[in-house]
C-alpha cells in the first residue's frame, strides 16, 4: 500500500562494494521505471515511532521492479551505516521515488556527455554509463571518476571491463594512493586533470558532477574557469547520511 508517496521494499541482496561501501537491491512492486541519474528517498522507522528519511541515487535505470543503491558509510550518519552493516536480505524498508528530472540522461542525443565523480557520486553517472552502453552511445560518454584509493571505488570491476570493450571512456583520478605502476599525478583534480580527461569546451558537452558538496563545487567553478558554459553544466551534491 502507498501512503504519501512511500512505497514497500524488500532488500533482495546486500553485498560488500568496498570496505565502506555496500550495493542493496531492493524490490519495489508496483515501480514505474526511472530514468538514469534519478533517486529515491529512503524512510526508517524505529520502534520508539522515530523516522529518518535519506536520499540516494539509484544506479539502475530503466524498467523492472528491482532498484540498485550503491551505499557508502558515513560513520556519524544516521541512515548510511545501518543500510551498510545492518540491514539483511529480506528485510523491509519504505521508498519514495522515482525523483529528480533535472539531472538525468535519456538516449537520443547526439551530444557529447562528460561524467565526472567524486567517490559515492559515481552511483547515478553509472546508471548513465549503462545506459549509454546499452544504447550504443558509449563512444560520445567520458567518466573521469576520482576516489581517495583504488579500494574505493566503486563499480571498479564493471567500469573497468566496460572501458577495456570498447565502452565509455575511463580516467581514474586517485587522491591520497594510487595502485602500484600508476604513472599518473596524484591528489586533488585541477586543470590539468580536466584539460587531459574531457571533452573541449569547444565540443560543447553537457557535464553532470556528482559528489560531496566540496568536490563538486570545486570542479564546476575549474570547469567554467576553462571556458564550459554555466548551463551545460549540471550538479548533484550530497553531504552526511
Amino acid at each position: 500500500m502507498t501512503v504519501g508517496g512511500w512505497q514497500p521494499a524488500r532488500v533482495v541482496d546486500a553485498v560488500g562494494a568496498t570496505p565502506s561501501a555496500r550495493l542493496l537491491h531492493l524490490q519495489v512492486p508496483g515501480w514505474p521505471g526511472n530514468d538514469a541519474g534519478q533517486h529515491v528517498d529512503i524512510r526508517l522507522t524505529a520502534e520508539d515511532g522515530y523516522q529518518a528519511v535519506r536520499s540516494y541515487s539509484i544506479g539502475s535505470y530503466g524498467p523492472g521492479e528491482t532498484i540498485e543503491l550503491a551505499v557508502d558509510e558515513i560513520p556519524d550518519g544516521e541512515v548510511s551505516p545501518y543500510l551498510v552493516r545492518d540491514v539483511l536480505p529480506g528485510d523491509e524498508l519504505e521508498v519514495k521515488g522515482p525523483l529528480g528530472g533535472y539531472f538525468v540522461w535519456r538516449p537520443g542525443g547526439a551530444e557529447r556527455v562528460q561524467l565526472i565523480a567524486g567517490g559515492s557520486g559515481i552511483v547515478p553517472l553509472m546508471a548513465m554509463t549503462r545506459a549509454a552502453t546499452d544504447a550504443g552511445a558509449a563512444a560520445s560518454v567520458r567518466l573521469l571518476y576520482s576516489v581517495r584509493t583504488p579500494e574505493d571505488a566503486i563499480y571498479r570491476e564493471e567500469l573497468e571491463r566496460k572501458a577495456a570493450d570498447g565502452g565509455v571512456g575511463l580516467t581514474w583520478r586517485y587522491t591520497r594512493a594510487a595502485p602500484s605502476g600508476w604513472e599518473g599525478a596524484v591528489g586533488r583534480i585541477d586543470d590539468d586533470a580536466l584539460r587531459a580527461a574531457t571533452w573541449e569546451p569547444g565540443q560543447q558537452p553537457i557535464v553532470y558532477v556528482c559528489g560531496p558538496t566540496g568536490f563538486v563545487e570545486h570542479v564546476a567553478d575549474a570547469l567554467v574557469g576553462l571556458g564550459h558554459p554555466p548551463a551545460r553544466i549540471r550538479t548533484e551534491r550530497f553531504g552526511g547520511a
